[in-house]
């Protein structure tokens, strides 16, 4: 097998500009609708968007790689980083770890990359990490680095990067190619094209020992964040983690060659997807901000910390409703007084009843929102489905 870094045409990717030109488009178009919808939001929905969808984004990006992380240790240490009041929750390693990560991109998403930057990131990442001899560098190790899967003694080889030795020069190379197709390089291109390229472009040179995949997701974060001009906050991991066969498909087939056109649309399909998502929860923050507004000064309590919580769930909603026992183990109140509550949130017109007595099941007043499947088709057409 010859691989796409082992080519005559090595790193000169091709593509077909026309087939991304809609996406790119719609992607600008969905950036201009998110600067418009935050300007909606108060300070502490502000805040809270930029904590869950870091906080999303940490957990999704991990699990990804098979490593499951828990979400208020998580967010309470982007809390803490970002300077917003948090709880004193101490971090496990890997949590402190990929936050902190992420919070450096968020800070410093408009400045160049460097070997520093990379090597900084990969530092946090393996944070607590043991067995593991290069971290804070790149790899040096002798043996292949190949992607495998299979039994031990017949593994299927899905991919070899090129040897450790070549990998210094492979960076230098990727790094002035990253900087000179930013806005304002001096061979700038369009966002999805970018960001789509340099996750394949540096995947395929896979530099660290470990952490490859969630470096090389937070520099498409990053190339995405400068084509906009601020950081986009897409739910990029989580979208990737809802079709991770594909993803691995898809860079298993881009790895073959140079020409990448097939990758970038299916990278820019998935692309407006997460943008999708994090407009979906602008909405619903919006939409939250409105009922509470209302029914303001009408709550006791016990009422508002379980709206609160249920609010905290996002656009999905309350996995299986609210229900009298859920309600009793928020709020501490007695089944009467649970009772009472909840009638009462459905006069007001906060949640609305589904089903009767043991079985009745509560849901907010906001819409669910669904963000439907999107790809871009051989014609460059978007489609959602």
């Amino acid at each position: 097998m010859t691989w796409n870094w082992q080519q005559h045409d090595w790193p000169k990717f091709a593509w077909n500009p026309s087939r991304l030109a809609t996406a790119e488009q719609q992607f600008l178009v969905g950036g201009g609708t998110f600067v418009g919808a935050i300007k909606h939001l108060g300070d502490e929905d502000r805040n809270q968007l930029t904590v869950e969808a870091m906080s999303k984004e940490a957990l999704t990006t991990s699990e990804i790689e098979g490593e499951i992380l828990d979400r208020a240790s998580l967010q309470s240490s982007i809390q803490r980083q970002l300077g917003f009041a948090a709880d004193n929750r101490r971090a496990a390693p890997a949590e402190r770890g990929v936050s902190e990560m992420l919070v450096n991109l968020f800070k410093t998403f408009a400045g160049p990359l460097s070997d520093d930057m990379l090597f900084e990131w990969h530092r946090m990442l393996m944070s607590g990490r043991q067995g593991l001899t290069d971290i804070g560098h790149y790899r040096t190790g002798s043996e292949p680095m190949q992607i495998l899967s299979g039994a031990m003694g017949s593994p299927k080889i899905h991919f070899e990067a090129p040897a450790s030795a070549k990998v210094p020069s492979e960076m230098k190379q990727f790094i002035t190619w990253f900087n000179g197709t930013a806005p304002g390089g001096a061979e700038p291109l369009p966002a999805l094209t970018r960001a789509g390229a340099a996750h394949l472009y540096f995947e395929s040179i896979h530099p660290f020992a470990d952490g490859n995949g969630r470096i090389g997701r937070a520099l498409a974060e990053k190339s995405l964040a400068q084509s906009l001009g601020q950081p986009s906050l897409i739910a990029l991991a989580a979208t990737i983690l809802a079709r991770r066969a594909r993803y691995y498909a898809a860079l298993e087939a881009a790895n073959k060659s140079n020409e990448i056109t097939d990758w970038l649309a299916w990278f820019a399909g998935t692309t407006i997807e997460a943008q999708k998502r994090t407009l979906a929860l602008i909405e619903f923050l919006i939409d939250k901000t409105k009922l509470l507004d209302r029914i303001r000064g009408e709550l006791n309590e016990r009422q508002e910390k379980a709206l609160l919580r249920m609010f905290k769930e996002g656009p999905e909603g309350f996995k299986g409703g609210m229900s009298a026992s859920k309600y009793s183990t928020i709020t501490s109140a007695s089944p009467a007084t649970t009772t009472r509550d909840l009638a009462d949130l459905t006069v007001k017109g906060a949640l609305v009843r589904e089903g009767e007595r043991r079985h009745a099941r509560y849901k907010l007043t906001v819409p669910l929102r669904h963000v439907p499947h999107i790809s871009v088709n051989e014609r460059g057409e978007i489609i959602e489905g």
